[in-house]
């Protein structure tokens, strides 16, 4: 591997994009977090509390399944850019990606051993996959991701017909008490298991969250093919009809989702449109947050999402590692002991942390930990951690006058 392979220049990110990672990575902690209080119950969390409610609701309608849907779009947005990196220098760029998504799938592993819902595992075989469209004109893109789009509430629904019988780990004796020991190893072994009868031997996940995936990841395709991040100043009316059609989906769909629970009607057994819900809301909230990007509006908390979503990888890392020494038994043992509210404003408190952290350590370093393996591994070759400070830059070119 030469040199002619680099990483995208730090000036040269699309910052709309790190925020909008950032803000996925708030919902994905959430998400995460409120997992724990399922694991060992049979049932959902108990909400009967008012706060706890209100903070289900708000996960529910905003946050559940919205923020793996953007970072899928994000994902497909990042590739298009690697690709096109490494194509300019006129390089084949699929051996690279390859080798990158094997990387992918390693760290997806090692992830796999702390929480048992590994997505980065996913992204590594997608990515894959993403490689055969790689040449495609950006119409293409758009229309390939139109219709999966369109075809999924049958997806889901042919595979919700689907019988097939594995164990359910968040409920199986067996399973947990490899989550409850003190043992490192059967902690990892429980992550494990839940992550293969989870969701790569559960239909419902491995085949309809795939194709939602891998539709997003199109569109993230085609928003990079069409410079769409990059001209949103100019496209202030095309987010604004972004926003309000899919908002106006979402509110129809709710209404009739009230309609059907409080009649008890039910959809066609080949038709289950819940997944457009999830990515109508997804896709206004984020445009949302383009418009509140472009009017400048929200800078300060903008920023901090920014460098959160700089360190995605190693922010999403961190928060499972610290989730599995806060609730399994290798750690603090808290389990699924404490009321819903709990799991969802700890998720919070770790986030925002993690917005401070982030901020500390980019004015140190060029890259997050994780990432910054991340990128030697792919490139084979080690590039600058630290971050050279101006005085360390003045001595060194008072160093070259006087040798000179």
């Amino acid at each position: 591997m030469t040199n002619t392979y680099k990483p995208i220049e730090d000036t040269k990110r699309t910052t709309i994009v790190d925020i909008l990672r950032g803000w996925a990575l708030l919902g994905v902690v959430i998400g995460n977090y409120i997992d724990y209080k399922y694991i060992g119950s049979a049932v959902g969390p108990n909400t009967k509390n008012a706060f706890s409610q209100v903070l289900s609701d708000i996960h529910e309608y905003f946050l559940a399944a919205k923020s793996w849907t953007l970072l899928s779009i994000l994902f497909g947005y990042g590739f298009a850019i690697l690709i096109q990196n490494v194509e300019s220098k006129g390089k084949n760029p699929v051996g690279f990606f390859v080798w990158r998504m094997l990387i992918l799938f390693v760290l997806a592993f090692l992830n796999s051993a702390i929480w048992l819902g590994d997505i980065l595992k996913d992204y590594a075989f997608l990515g894959l996959v993403l490689l055969l469209f790689y040449k495609c004109s950006a119409k293409t893109i758009l229309r390939i991701s139109l219709f999966l789009l369109l075809i999924i509430p049958f997806v889901t629904g042919y595979v919700n017909t689907i019988e097939y019988a594995v164990p359910d780990v968040f409920t199986d004796t067996k399973y947990l008490q490899l989550y409850h020991s003190n043992n490192w190893l059967d902690v990892f072994k429980f992550n494990l298991w839940g992550t293969f009868y989870g969701q790569m031997v559960n239909p419902g996940y491995a085949i309809t969250c795939h194709v939602v995936m891998f539709a997003c990841m199109l569109l993230g395709f085609y928003a990079q093919k069409t410079n769409f991040f990059n001209r949103l100043p100019e496209l202030k009316k095309v987010l604004k009809k972004i926003f309000f059609i899919n908002l106006c989906i979402a509110l129809v769909l709710i209404t009739i989702f009230k309609i059907t629970m409080s009649y008890q009607l039910l959809f066609p057994t080949y038709f289950k449109p819940g997944y457009w819900l999830v990515l109508s809301t997804m896709l206004s909230i984020a445009s949302g947050i383009c418009m509140l990007y472009t009017h400048n509006k929200l800078q300060t908390v903008f920023g901090y999402f920014r460098l959160s979503g700089k360190m995605t990888l190693t922010n999403y890392i961190v928060q499972n590692l610290l989730a599995t020494l806060i609730f399994s038994g290798i750690g603090l043992k808290i389990y699924n002991t404490l009321p819903f509210w709990f799991y969802f404003v700890l998720a919070v408190l770790v986030f925002i942390i993690q917005l401070f952290v982030s901020k500390w350590w980019l004015s140190k370093f060029n890259y997050g930990p994780v990432e910054w393996l991340w990128r030697v591994l792919s490139y084979r070759k080690v590039f600058p951690f630290k971050k050279i400070t101006s005085e360390l830059v003045s001595k060194e070119a008072d160093a070259v006058a006087i040798e000179v």
